[in-house]
């Protein structure tokens, strides 16, 4: 095969652990058991967000398009990396790994910048609370949600092309669970300085802008924090802004080590196990730290099933 267009042809064969099958059954357990918790834990925040008119905030408007952003980032590979570790097939069509890379680094990047604006809600809810429901006005909501889903998307429309079309000299084994953009680079016969220095500078834009602005943006919240005087406002505010710290630090941890040195290979087993987590454990969890740690979202489920059983009674 012609090494200028092996890349536009034929299937991808995704390694995984398949030299390790015994691993691999056990990670299909585990994944299949994430996978469906985190279908339900989604779905009910994008539910009882909707349902509850108490949830109809601009908090709780960005909270249903994460969850939403989670189901999506999750299904657009995991029904595929089940099918490849229940059996001995791990190809996968040049089609549907294209797919899965630009799905992939496009609501990445778009969870990357909703969790910037997310911060940006929280700092004009505790810092400028009189003015909250003015400046966070469903316009601007919607605009915000828009960029963030707009620049991800361009993020990937410009590096999944770029990563497809590199020359692989017939090679199609990916050593990894997915068509992910680090490992694909890796496969490449040329040198591909070029193109992991433009994903550094992407990555800058989409990844480590959003987060300095996060980090920017709770430094104020801190300082107005401690100048609330009532302990119960504090603890409020620290519950609501402690749940966004905690789903910031999961989601960029990974994404940082993964894709701001997307040529390495210092240890590839730890990279696939990242993936893992970022793709199956932070989406799994999102929902639990948003119901555990806020009492909003735990009022309106219990009001959604006490009036669900009490209309039952009534039949």
């Amino acid at each position: 095969m012609d090494g200028t267009n092996d890349s536009t042809q034929g299937n991808f064969i995704l390694l995984g652990f398949s030299d390790r099958p015994h691993l691999e059954r056990i990670l299909f357990v585990v994944i299949l058991i994430a996978y469906l918790l985190t279908l339900v834990g989604n779905t009910t925040i994008i539910l009882v967000s909707r349902l509850d008119p108490h949830l109809h905030t601009p908090m709780y408007f960005f909270l249903t398009h994460l969850s939403f952003l989670d189901l999506s980032f999750t299904t657009s590979s995991i029904p595929q990396l089940l099918y490849n570790l229940n059996g001995r097939d791990k190809t996968i069509s040049y089609t549907g790994c294209a797919i899965q890379l630009f799905l992939f680094l496009g609501l990445g990047g778009v969870e990357c910048l909703l969790l910037a604006v997310m911060a940006y809600d929280r700092f004009v809810a505790v810092c400028k609370p009189l003015h909250y429901l003015v400046i966070m006005n469903p316009r601007l909501c919607m605009g915000l949600v828009s960029l963030a889903w707009g620049c991800g998307v361009a993020n990937s429309l410009i590096m999944s092309p770029m990563t497809l079309w590199l020359p692989r000299c017939g090679y199609c084994k990916v050593d990894h669970f997915l068509c992910e953009m680090p490992a694909l680079i890796q496969m490449a016969c040329v040198n591909t300085a070029a193109i992991e220095g433009i994903a550094f500078i992407l990555a800058v834009g989409i990844v480590l802008s959003p987060l300095v602005f996060i980090l920017i943006s709770y430094g104020y919240i801190m300082r107005a924090v401690l100048s609330i005087q009532s302990s119960s406002g504090r603890h409020k505010v620290f519950n609501t802004c402690g749940s966004h710290l905690t789903v910031v630090s999961l989601f960029y941890g990974n994404i940082i080590y993964m894709y701001m040195q997307p040529g390495t290979s210092s240890s590839k087993d730890r990279g696939k196990f990242l993936t893992l987590f970022y793709n199956i454990v932070t989406p799994l969890l999102n929902p639990m730290i948003y119901t555990f740690r806020n009492k909003e979202v735990k009022g309106a489920l219990r009001r959604l099933v006490l009036g669900n059983l009490s209309s039952r009674k009534r039949l």
